[in-house]
């Protein structure tokens, strides 16, 4: 299993964001659209085995595969490219400004949000046969998702609030870190198992996931849950989006820019001075 050290998978994150900021708007909208869609298909996968075996922690373990998967394939989530893009901006790449970083966000968040929907009608339609019934045990679970996590938040008013914040914050740390941890390694056993781990974490602990809700939010809605769709964007997506922003640039990207990137040069210079005879040259 290959291995990169920080100061080399740090500059490919640097690297990818750059390339982020400059893909095309059809491009950058399809690998958003499908990553959206895979992980909407991940997060129905672990309601269900959760549902079926009475174990969150079974659902938990396995969800991180629709996240392996479309990594592997080349797809970009809103959560990763908040870490990603700001660090070729710190990094004064040429060309890169803030008006590309938005770009690159906006477009991401309507392909996430596109794949994500899509998703959540077609599963709403399996849980319901079409709509020509009830949802199923898996549909009900769901509904029962999206009111206890809007309205329930709601209940408690400001600390509500502050609370979905802060789950949004300490989401993006450790899905951030499982795309990091994707650049780790060469080799996709390497890639997976690093992924894995953080991913797994996140689900666990029902952190707030901006992705994963444009998925569960919807999906309740179109089967019956009681709140409404100012609920999910107030009490729900809107405060993930900014927490998740929050909590992958700073415990993530800036923190690994600043001590592997920034400190770089002078490690190298160091090494140099150090070097028998170099002062002599």
């Amino acid at each position: 299993m290959a291995y990169l050290v920080p100061s080399e998978f740090v500059t490919k994150m640097v690297d990818a964001g750059e390339s982020k900021v400059f893909m095309s708007t059809r491009d950058t909208v399809i690998r958003a659209y499908m990553a959206g869609a895979i992980l909407a298909l991940a997060a129905a996968f672990a309601v269900m085995v959760t549902v079926q075996t009475g174990y969150p922690i079974i659902g938990a373990i396995l969800f991180p595969v629709g996240f392996c998967m479309l990594y592997l394939l080349g797809f970009d989530l809103l959560t990763g490219v908040f870490v990603l893009t700001p660090l070729a901006l710190i990094d004064k790449r040429p060309g890169v400004n803030l008006n590309g970083v938005l770009r690159n966000w906006g477009l991401v968040f309507i392909g996430n949000f596109g794949g994500a929907f899509t998703v959540a009608v077609l599963m709403a339609i399996v849980y319901t046969f079409g709509f020509s019934t009830p949802p199923d045990k898996v549909g009900t679970v769901i509904a029962h998702i999206g009111e206890g996590r809007t309205v329930g938040y709601a209940e408690h008013g400001a600390a509500g609030m502050l609370t979905l914040f802060i789950r949004g914050v300490l989401c993006n740390w450790m899905v951030s870190t499982g795309v990091v941890g994707a650049m780790i390694s060469t080799s996709v056993s390497g890639k997976v198992i690093a992924m894995w781990m953080p991913i797994m974490l996140f689900f666990a602990m029902t952190f707030e996931h901006s992705i994963v809700n444009m998925f569960l939010f919807p999906s309740g809605l179109l089967l019956g849950g009681k709140f409404s769709i100012m609920d999910y964007l107030i009490w729900n997506e809107i405060p993930t989006v900014v927490g998740n922003l929050v909590g992958g640039l700073s415990f993530t990207g800036l923190t690994l820019y600043a001590t592997h990137v920034r400190t770089a040069p002078k490690r190298a210079a160091s090494a140099r001075l150090a070097e028998p005879g170099y002062l002599a040259r």
